[in-house]
């Protein structure tokens, strides 16, 4: 684990998932477990919800402050989701990895590509759910959206899946503590069991895409 003491450049961890496959739930936890990884934070003009909080969930800002930011070049990735922009500040980033700090970033597949070309050295991580049938109730059981947006969630959610083998790791969330194990030994340098081109894992993705 790289440490801000140290020399030596820090981590960045990109780590993306349909959603309601359980990314943010874990991402926080694994943050807990690791106090020395550091959250990056996204900027994005979608409307804040209720249990958010400004600067450690999101840095929510206006269409026009986001169109602004991506002119003067300052995302290292944005994306356009679910009709609102997300982007990675890039020199929040940079400065983070050049101290030291090992970071995870929490984007969309989009945005994991952007990354993986700007900083190739990326530790790229893909969450899957079990089944579709899970990732609808996990969809319905957040209370936060409105029919008619979970019905287009999971649409688009086959589309999100079908790009788990860009990533270097895939780990699936059927049981919540064993998900956050597989991401903490990836820290650790030790994700082997996790990798992409493991045995079964197609086939896992196979039924989560099919139509």
């Amino acid at each position: 684990m790289s440490s801000a003491a140290g020399t030596s450049r820090g981590r960045l961890f990109v780590i993306a998932a349909p959603s309601g496959a359980g990314k943010t739930s874990l991402v926080r936890a694994l943050v807990q477990r690791e106090p020395s990884l550091r959250f990056s934070v996204s900027y994005t003009t979608r409307a804040q919800r209720p249990n958010e909080v400004e600067g450690r969930d999101y840095f929510f800002v206006t269409r026009d402050e986001f169109e602004r930011m991506v002119a003067a070049g300052e995302f290292l990735e944005h994306a356009r989701v679910f009709d609102n922009c997300y982007g990675t500040s890039r020199r929040q980033v940079e400065q983070s990895l050049e101290a030291g700090h090992d970071l995870i970033l929490e984007i969309d597949w989009q945005g994991a590509r952007q990354i993986r070309r700007a900083l190739p050295e990326c530790i790229s991580i893909f969450i899957l759910p079990p089944s579709r049938a899970e990732l609808e109730r996990r969809l319905r059981g957040r209370g936060t959206d409105a029919d008619d947006v979970i019905r287009r969630r999971l649409r688009d959610a086959a589309g999100d899946m079908g790009h788990w083998s860009e990533f270097r790791y895939v780990v699936v969330n059927d049981d919540f503590q064993l998900a956050l194990d597989q991401l903490a030994a990836i820290v650790a340098g030790q994700g082997e069991p996790a990798r992409a081109d493991r045995q079964g894992l197609a086939e896992l993705a196979q039924s989560l895409t099919a139509e």
